[in-house]
């Protein structure tokens, strides 16, 4: 089985204090940890997360999206996911976590819905 790889590409997002994640890859036990320094590292007031490319997540990656959203919140900043597939939003319904993120189907309408 080949070795799951996850590409982080990491931009500014066109209003001041966005920051966009572009994901290409599973979010998966054995990609989890550069996710988890980018999002820490990132200090933005609104992070959008792009999901387009990303066909799966397991437990650990779901966990460790849990963690960027408690972290956020608890600093009184923003998390919005785009382009989850129905695959991973039904992981996140199955455990109990979708209510904690917002949805969006494009980074734009994710960067209007959190302008400053």
């Amino acid at each position: 089985m080949p070795q799951d790889s996850l590409r982080i590409e990491d931009q500014p997002g066109t209003q001041p204090g966005q920051r966009i994640l572009r994901l290409d890859g599973a979010l998966v036990m054995t990609t989890m940890f550069e996710f988890q320094a980018t999002v820490r590292a990132d200090k933005s007031q609104a992070l959008i997360i792009d999901f387009t490319n990303v066909p799966y997540v397991d437990s650990a990656g779901i966990g460790a999206l849990v963690g960027a959203y408690v972290t956020r919140q608890n600093g009184g900043r923003s998390l919005a996911l785009v382009g989850v597939s129905e695959r991973i939003h039904n992981a996140l319904k199955v455990t109990h976590v979708e209510q904690f993120f917002r949805f969006f189907d494009s980074v734009s309408a994710a960067e209007e819905a959190t302008a400053a």
